[in-house]
C-alpha cells in the first residue's frame, strides 16, 4: 500500500476528510508540534483538535511499520523460494501485524522443534499421507513400516507416525487459518482465570482467589490487578476454554474424508497441536493483548487525572503560608510571596513525641501577622488531619478572615530532591524544598508541577504496572498539551516549564533563562530569535505560546501568533480601530463586525488569512489576558475541621476530587480518609465512565452512604437525595 491508501484508511476509520489526513500527516513529518498544529494551522487541518491529531499520528505510524515489516517478510520468503502468487497477495492485503505474523510463521526460521527433527528422519512423505487424507483401505502399519530407518533413530512403527504426527501438528499450528479461528474463538468464548497459590496467605488479591470472567468483558482494572497477583507469586492465572470444543474446530477444518484410515492419527495430531503448541501461543498473545489493553487504559485514567490536576485555577496575587505535617521531625512551615518567592521558613513541632502544641500554633500565628498572609495550604500526607486541627484553632482565635485548604503533595519529596530544586533553593533542606513546593501548588499548580516527573504525582491507577516508556509518553504529552494551552510568560517561567512550550527543548529552555540573566527580560518576541538553539522553525513553533506582558507590541501579550500580526493590523484597519483603543476594549472588535454586519469570509480575504484564524485573532483581543483554569473549579477554603466522629449517614457535604478511577472516585470532604463514590452512585442515570461525570479537582456535593472507623472507609453518594 501507498501513502494516499493510508490516507483512505485513516480517513474512514476517524470519519474525516482525506484530505485532512493527508495535510495533518504532512504537518507532523515536518517536525511541527501537536499543540502548534491544533492552534494556528486550523486551515490546513479542517480544525483537528489535539486528540484527532494524535490519533492520525499513531495510525500512520503503526500502518508505516505494518508495510515495513510486509516487505521483510515477503523479502524472506521470496529468498527461501515459497513466495507464491495466492500467499503474497494475502500478505499485502492484511490489514494487521497479527495477519502478517500468522501468514509468515510456516516460513519464519524456527530453532529445531519435534517436526524438523522428524523431516531430517525422513517422515515428511508419511505426514503428507495423513494430511491429504486419500486412502481408504489397507493397514497403517504397512505404510509406516516404509519410513523404518535405524540409522536415522526410525526404529519401528510406532516412532515413524509419532515423527509424521509431529510433523502434521506443526503444520497445523502454523496454518494462519486455523489461528484466527482459535484466536477469535478463544477471546469470544475464552475466560480469564485466576486462582491462589497459598489461600491461607492472599488477602491482598482476595476476590481473585476463585476468579472466572470472560475475556471479552474483563475490566481493565481486574486485569492489572491479576497481572500484579501472577508477579507477586500470589496467584496462578490462565485462560479458561472448553479444549474439546477448540479441537472440533480444527477437525472442521483438517478432516476432508472420516473414511481414511489416518483418521485417528490426524485427531490425535489435532489434539497435540492444539495442547502443545497453538493453546500456549494464542493464551500468551491474548494476555498480552489484555494487558495492553488494560495498560492502555489506565495510561488514559492517569492522564485524565493529571490533566485535571495541570490545570487546576490558580490562586494568584496570594500570599501563601504552606505547612507540611509531620511528627518525629516536625511540620516545616514556609512563606511565598503573591510571585511564589520564598519570604521565610520554620520547623514547629506541634506533635507527638514533642507535643509543642501552643507554641506551634503561637510561632504560626506571628508568621501570618508578619506576612500578612491571606491563605494556609496543607499538605495531605502523615500528621494532615491533626495539623489542621492546630491551623482551625489558630483561625478561630485571629481577628481576620482567613482560611486553609489541604493540597495533595504526592510528588513533593521528590521535587525536594532534585537538581531543580537544589538550584533553586541552595541554602535550604530538602524538607523546607518540598514544603516550599506545596505552597506554590496553590499559588500556580501548573508552574509548580511541572518540576515533578510526573509518574510520581500520584493521580493513576496501578501506574507501577503499566508500560513504563507508555506511561511517561503520554503523560509528557499532557504536560505539554496543557502548557501550550495555558501559555507561558518568557521572561518568568522557569526552565521545567519553557521546556514544554512547542518547539523549545530543555536545552534551549535553558538558554532562554540564560539569556534573561544576561540581558534582561525580553522586550519583544523577535528577540527569542537571539537565543541560541532557537531557530526559524523553532520560533514559529514556540512564538505563539509565549507571552510578554511588558512589550510594546502588544500582540506579544497575546495569543495571536507573530505570522498572523499583519493581518491583524488589516483587520483593525478596516474596522478603523487603533491598537491603543483595542488595548483598553477588546469587545470593540467583534462590536464593530457585529454592528457593519460584516461577513467573516470577505473579511478574512481582506486580511489576508483564514476564517479560523481571523475568528481566534478576534477571540484573542476580546480576551488578550485569557486563562483558561479560570473556568475550573477553585479549591474549597475552610475555616474549621471536621473528623470521621462528626460524619453522619445522610449528611450532605461539599468535597474535591482528589482521584478518578474505573470504578469510581474518591473525594476528599475534610476529614483524615478521602471518600469513595462507587460509578453506581455517581448519577440517577446509568454511569459507564466516571470521566464522564466528574475530573479530578472538581468539587461535588456528596451524601455520607457509610463510615466505618475501624478500616478508615467513608461511602459517598453524588446522589443526594435518597430513592
Amino acid at each position: 500500500m501507498d501513502e494516499n491508501q493510508f490516507y483512505t484508511i485513516i480517513a474512514e476509520e476517524l470519519n474525516i476528510r482525506w484530505n485532512q489526513v493527508k495535510n495533518t500527516v504532512e504537518l507532523l513529518d515536518n517536525d511541527n508540534t501537536v499543540p502548534f498544529i491544533a492552534r494556528y494551522r486550523k486551515e490546513v487541518t479542517g480544525s483537528l483538535d489535539e486528540d484527532q491529531i494524535r490519533d492520525i499520528g499513531d495510525r500512520i505510524r503503526y500502518l508505516r511499520n505494518l508495510e515495513e515489516r510486509k516487505q521483510t517478510v515477503l523479502k524472506s520468503i521470496e529468498e527461501q523460494g515459497k513466495l507464491t502468487q495466492e500467499l503474497e497477495s494475502k500478505i499485502k492485503t492484511a490489514t494487521k501485524l497479527q495477519e502478517v505474523e500468522d501468514l509468515y510463521l510456516p516460513y519464519k526460521p524456527k530453532r529445531r522443534t519435534r517436526a524438523t527433527i522428524a523431516k531430517e528422519k525422513g517422515l515428511q512423505p508419511l505426514a503428507e499421507l495423513i494430511l491429504k487424507q486419500e486412502i481408504n483401505t489397507g493397514q497403517i502399519e504397512n505404510y509406516a513400516a516404509e519410513f523404518i530407518d535405524e540409522e536415522k533413530g526410525v526404529n519401528n512403527v510406532d516412532e515413524a507416525l509419532a515423527g509424521a504426527r509431529d510433523i502434521v501438528a506443526e503444520t497445523i499450528s502454523d496454518d494462519a487459518k486455523i489461528r484466527k479461528i482459535i484466536r477469535e474463538l478463544t477471546i469470544k468464548k475464552g475466560a480469564l482465570a485466576s486462582e491462589a497459590r497459598d489461600m491461607e496467605n492472599c488477602d491482598n488479591y482476595e476476590i481473585y482467589k476463585n476468579f472466572n470472567e470472560l475475556v471479552s468483558t474483563v475490566p481493565p482494572h481486574r486485569i492489572l490487578a491479576i497481572n500484579r497477583g501472577e508477579r507477586e507469586n500470589f496467584l496462578r492465572v490462565w485462560i479458561d476454554i472448553e479444549q474439546e470444543m477448540m479441537t472440533k474446530e480444527i477437525e472442521k477444518v483438517y478432516i476432508i474424508n472420516p473414511q481414511c484410515i489416518f483418521t485417528e492419527q490426524l485427531k490425535t495430531a489435532i489434539m497435540d497441536s492444539y495442547h502443545r503448541l497453538i493453546a500456549p501461543a494464542i493464551e500468551r498473545e491474548i494476555r498480552h493483548m489484555l494487558s495492553e489493553r488494560a495498560d492502555e487504559h489506565a495510561i488514559q485514567v492517569f492522564a485524565s487525572n493529571l490533566k485535571a490536576l495541570l490545570l487546576a485555577p490558580p490562586l494568584k496575587d496570594k500570599i501563601i503560608l504552606g505547612i507540611d505535617p509531620g511528627y518525629r521531625t516536625g511540620c516545616k512551615v514556609a512563606v511565598i510571596d503573591s510571585t511564589g518567592k520564598y519570604l521565610e521558613g520554620i520547623t514547629i513541632y506541634p506533635h507527638p513525641p514533642q507535643k509543642q502544641w501552643e507554641e506551634a500554633k503561637l510561632t504560626v500565628s506571628e508568621m501570618i501577622k508578619k506576612n500578612n498572609v491571606d491563605i494556609l495550604a496543607i499538605g495531605n500526607g502523615t500528621a494532615s488531619r491533626e495539623t489542621e486541627q492546630m491551623v482551625a484553632e489558630i483561625l478561630q482565635e485571629m481577628n481576620r478572615e482567613l482560611f486553609y485548604t489541604i493540597v495533595n503533595e504526592a510528588g513533593a519529596s521528590v521535587y525536594s530532591a532534585s537538581p531543580i530544586a537544589k538550584k533553586e533553593f541552595p541554602e535550604l533542606e530538602a524538607s523546607m524544598r518540598g514544603n516550599i513546593s506545596i505552597a506554590r501548588r496553590l499559588l500556580d499548580p501548573l508552574s509548580e508541577l511541572v518540576k515533578i516527573d510526573p509518574k510520581s504525582i500520584g493521580v493513576g491507577l496501578y501506574q507501577h504496572d503499566v508500560n513504563q516508556q507508555k506511561l511517561a509518553d503520554a503523560l509528557d504529552q499532557i504536560v505539554e498539551s496543557s502548557v501550550n494551552l495555558v501559555g507561558v510568560n518568557l521572561n518568568t517561567a522557569s526552565t521545567s516549564l519553557l521546556k514544554y512550550v512547542s518547539g523549545i527543548n530543555s536545552r534551549s529552555a535553558e538558554n532562554i533563562v540564560k539569556y534573561r540573566e544576561e540581558y534582561g527580560k525580553f522586550k519583544n518576541r523577535e528577540e527569542l530569535k537571539k537565543v541560541k538553539g532557537i531557530g526559524d522553525n523553532a520560533f514559529i513553533q514556540a512564538a505563539g505560546f509565549l507571552r510578554i506582558p511588558e512589550s510594546d507590541t502588544f500582540l506579544d501579550s497575546t495569543a495571536v501568533h507573530p505570522e498572523s500580526y499583519m493581518s491583524t493590523y488589516k483587520m483593525l484597519n478596516h474596522l478603523n480601530l487603533d491598537i491603543d483603543k483595542v488595548k483598553k476594549g477588546g469587545h470593540l472588535v467583534r462590536e464593530k463586525i457585529e454592528q457593519n454586519k460584516i461577513n467573516l469570509n470577505e473579511l478574512s480575504r481582506i486580511c489576508e488569512c483564514g476564517k479560523e484564524t481571523l475568528s481566534d485573532i478576534i477571540s484573542c483581543l476580546e480576551k488578550p489576558n485569557r486563562d483558561p483554569r479560570e473556568q475550573m473549579p477553585k479549591p474549597i477554603l475552610r475555616s474549621d475541621v471536621l473528623s470521621m466522629d462528626d460524619l453522619v449517614t445522610g449528611m450532605v457535604l461539599k468535597g474535591t476530587v482528589r482521584n478518578v478511577v474505573d470504578f469510581g472516585a474518591f473525594v476528599d470532604i475534610g476529614v483524615k480518609q478521602d471518600g469513595l463514590v462507587h460509578l453506581s452512585r455517581m448519577s440517577k442515570k446509568y454511569v459507564k465512565n466516571p470521566f464522564d461525570v466528574v475530573s479530578v479537582g472538581d468539587v461535588v456535593q456528596v451524601r455520607i452512604i457509610n463510615v466505618d472507623k475501624e478500616k478508615g472507609r467513608i461511602s459517598l453518594s453524588m446522589v443526594l437525595e435518597e430513592s
